[in-house]
């Protein structure tokens, strides 16, 4: 009995030390918004919980990385910088994928006076970045936005039932 349950033993930490390490678990891909021909990888914000938390918090985003905010649909978005650290960029875009405004919002902007950062038109999708990172690409209003294939689900995750 002793030896089954020690050659046991030594067949699972034999087994777990050569098991391939391409059996682990890799984190996924993050989805990724491309404007102008610039791509960023984007964490998601479908949820209120996750609009009103967005980046603040964080005392530096690398220029390859931003948040992409979805909306269940179109209308007049506003922003505010409540508790972020460093400023960002903001690119409004409509539900037509087009990009309708964008913005330079300041860190500490809104202590005491919540200023705010309106997209004027209707829009479904905010991306933040960065400050200096949709100029530096050359985006502009007009400019039209791709997302990689996981947005679109979660856009429709996020709309209403």
């Amino acid at each position: 009995m002793r030896f089954a349950v020690k050659s046991a033993v030594c067949l699972v930490i034999f087994l777990g030390a050569v098991a391939p390490r391409g059996c682990r678990r890799s984190r996924p891909a993050r989805p990724r918004v491309t404007i102008n021909q610039r791509s960023w990888q984007v964490e998601l914000a479908t949820t209120p919980q996750q609009h009103r938390r967005g980046l603040a918090g964080r005392s530096q985003i690398s220029p390859e990385e931003g948040m992409l905010f979805v909306f269940p649909r179109a209308k007049p978005l506003r922003f505010w910088m409540k508790g972020c650290l460093v400023d960002l960029d903001i690119a409004f875009i409509g539900p037509d994928m087009r990009v309708v405004a964008v913005r330079t919002m300041r860190a500490g902007a809104d202590r005491g006076n919540y200023v705010t950062y309106s997209s004027v038109h209707p829009a479904q999708y905010a991306l933040e970045v960065r400050a200096g990172g949709l100029a530096a690409a050359g985006v502009r209003t007009g400019h039209s936005a791709q997302f990689s294939a996981e947005i679109p689900s979660a856009a429709k995750a996020a709309a209403d039932p």
